[in-house]
């Protein structure tokens, strides 16, 4: 979308001013002479300026008002929009802007080429096997983000991009070949490794120091080298103790134990731990447990904050539309972190929903790989600026939701919340997505420590009856 300057509108530019005076009066070529070289250096100078200033409004305006006219294109301007429990409504110019900041200050892991081999292998990249993986390291490091950060933060940079669509990957099988992504508009095959993403330099902005470390800390913990906790090297090696290894597909169940694992091993984030259901029963004593006592009034930090996943499946071999209501309300909440799933045979990330429709992150794009141990490395591949969305029934039934409770006081008013969104009258499902229970875990059933135990006997169990169509998921 082309715009034109708002300076040069108003006002002209100087060799326009000039042009306009020289037809009003013949002699003024005459007195421009006169001016000799020091003027005429000048004048040069300020068209330079002028053409600047011209380009960067030019740009701006592009950004601003091509987001505003791809939101109302792509999305309904009727209908309210949530993303991960805050409300925008695009009727409102200023609503689009803040869903803007929003949904590109969430963090984006994609898969990636070139990093160090995989240990024992000779993998260099993911695509076409890791996007389960990678979808859980976006709900981890949006739990991160709440954590360290609050829900309010958001990446300064977010409003000063250029819109690049992209071909998203399309395999269903790690071994079919492999194609990149490339911007639609790019048709020379050398340009395939190119950026998606171009920040505009001259709206670069600092957020506050220690903000801007936080945010490059949590991505170098995601990054793709074996010493970084929650990233791809990290997470496949725990995942070879439930019978995964590099190539294989995960599925959410799996990847919950991954992350909880992780963090249980992590010094990075001592304060946080992660908590994954069973048998779709989160058990209010095992949480509590983790997260140890309340602070106290002075704020000296006592206990932990919690990450609460709750693997479920909703329906047999496809989504059952009764659930719908449940899944939209829980996108609602503030306290929600996203879901991750996806449809059959390809893994996303949720983070909100418009009317029937769920907005997710896609990691089905290839990007190089970033060296994140330098200290001004690059951000803006880690960010997406293309918001996509799908119809809530092609969401594959098997999925992991994520909550995040900050203390035991927060807990108990998530499973306040939880309890009457799983008991609501306007719920069409006879059974409920999952359950809350008082207690402990062994309390009832006898076995202590199942949580570590159950996995491999659920995944064992899974790949018998999985369909050879939605080797992606995992039955649970």
């Amino acid at each position: 979308m082309n715009s034109v300057s708002p300076t040069a509108v108003q006002y002209g530019s100087p060799e326009a001013s000039r042009r306009t005076l020289g037809h009003k009066n013949p002699s003024s070529r005459n007195d421009q002479t006169k001016m000799g070289s020091e003027g005429a250096s000048r004048d040069g100078e300020a068209d330079e300026v002028d053409k600047i200033k011209s380009k960067l409004l030019t740009a701006w305006n592009n950004v601003k008002y091509g987001w505003t006219v791809k939101m109302k294109t792509h999305f309904s301007s009727t209908m309210p929009l949530y993303l991960l429990g805050e409300l925008y409504n695009f009727r409102f110019d200023d609503d689009i802007e803040r869903f803007q900041k929003d949904f590109v200050s969430r963090i984006w892991m994609t898969y990636r080429k070139d990093f160090p081999a995989l240990e024992g292998t000779l993998l260099t990249t993911d695509c076409g096997w890791g996007c389960m993986i990678r979808s859980g390291q976006m709900l981890l490091a949006q739990g991160l983000l709440v954590h360290l950060l609050s829900r309010d933060w958001f990446w300064p940079n977010a409003l000063y991009t250029h819109l690049v669509d992209m071909e998203p990957i399309r395999s269903s099988s790690p071994s079919n070949t492999l194609n990149y992504p490339v911007p639609s508009s790019t048709k020379y095959p050398q340009e395939r490794s190119r950026s998606v993403w171009h920040t505009l330099p001259h709206q670069r902005i600092v957020q506050y120091p220690h903000q801007e470390q936080i945010h490059r800390d949590i991505l170098r913990w995601l990054s793709d080298h074996p010493a970084s906790p929650f990233g791809l090297h990290h997470m496949v090696s725990l995942g070879g103790s439930m019978g995964k290894k590099a190539g294989d597909w995960y599925g959410p169940s799996i990847v919950a134990h991954i992350m909880r694992k992780a963090l249980d091993r992590a010094s990075q984030v001592p304060e946080l731990s992660v908590y994954v259901s069973q048998d779709c029963t989160v058990y209010r004593g095992d949480v509590e447990q983790l997260l140890g006592e309340d602070p106290p009034s002075d704020g000296s930090v006592v206990g932990r904050a919690v990450i609460v996943l709750v693997p479920v499946r909703l329906g047999g071999e496809a989504f059952n539309p009764v659930y719908k209501h449940c899944v939209k309300e829980f996108l609602r909440m503030q306290s929600c972190l996203g879901i991750i799933g996806g449809k059959p045979k390809h893994s996303l990330y949720f983070i909100g929903y418009q009317d029937n429709n769920l907005l997710y992150l896609d990691p089905h794009y290839c990007q190089p790989y970033i060296d994140t141990s330098k200290d001004e490395f690059p951000l803006e591949s880690f960010h997406c600026n293309s918001p996509r969305k799908m119809p809530i029934t092609r969401m594959d039934p098997s999925c992991t939701f994520a909550f995040y409770a900050r203390n035991k006081t927060d807990f108990g008013l998530l499973c306040d919340h939880l309890m009457k969104v799983l008991s609501s009258p306007s719920g069409e499902e006879k059974y409920p997505v999952f359950s809350i229970s008082d207690g402990k875990a062994q309390e009832y059933s006898g076995a202590e420590g199942s949580q570590n135990t159950n996995i491999q006997t659920q995944h064992k169990t899974s790949r018998r009856l999985m369909r050879p169509n939605s080797d992606e998921f995992e039955f649970l």
